[in-house]
């Protein structure tokens, strides 16, 4: 598996998975119907912020991952990451791979910590593999997100130092 740079040529093989999980509603507070622009628009970020995909020997789109800073000013110091693992290819290692990198690229950027600000508790292997990875609970917001066949569910923020 290589991770590399997202472009905007990865975005037609981004979207069928990153559509399926978002309008699915269970893991991210995004609009459940948000378009493929706006989609596209909130994922490729700009730098100094990335966007990378795992891709296979054939150069096949796995997953993709975003990494930017959580706050401005005075709380820029602390980076944030998101993930997205086409379901196809889940269960073998591309989440933790993806995490990994974007711990890497955090420190490497002089980041001091890495926030995660909505991991919805249900989510139980992200949970599992941040925490496998130093993340830490640091509170949970309750009833802070709606899922669609739990109803209310509380919401993780999580922390790991760099």
């Amino acid at each position: 598996m290589l991770i590399r740079e997202a472009t905007t040529e990865d975005w037609p093989a981004i979207w069928p998975f990153f559509h399926r999980i978002v309008a699915a509603g269970e893991t991210f507070t995004y609009p459940l119907g948000l378009s493929e622009t706006d989609g596209r628009d909130m994922w490729l970020v700009a730098p100094p912020n990335r966007t990378v995909v795992a891709v296979d020997d054939a150069g096949t789109v796995l997953g993709t991952a975003k990494m930017n800073r959580n706050h401005m000013g005075n709380g820029s110091h602390i980076a944030s990451a998101s993930y997205m693992v086409d379901p196809a290819h889940a269960g073998r290692g591309v989440g933790r791979a993806l995490c990994t990198y974007t711990i890497d690229w955090a420190r490497a950027a002089g980041y001091r910590a890495m926030q995660f600000n909505a991991v919805v508790e249900t989510n139980v292997h992200a949970v599992k593999l941040y925490r496998s990875l130093g993340f830490e609970v640091l509170g949970t917001l309750p009833e802070g997100f709606l899922h669609p066949a739990h109803g209310y569910v509380g919401v993780h923020i999580m922390h790991r130092a760099l």
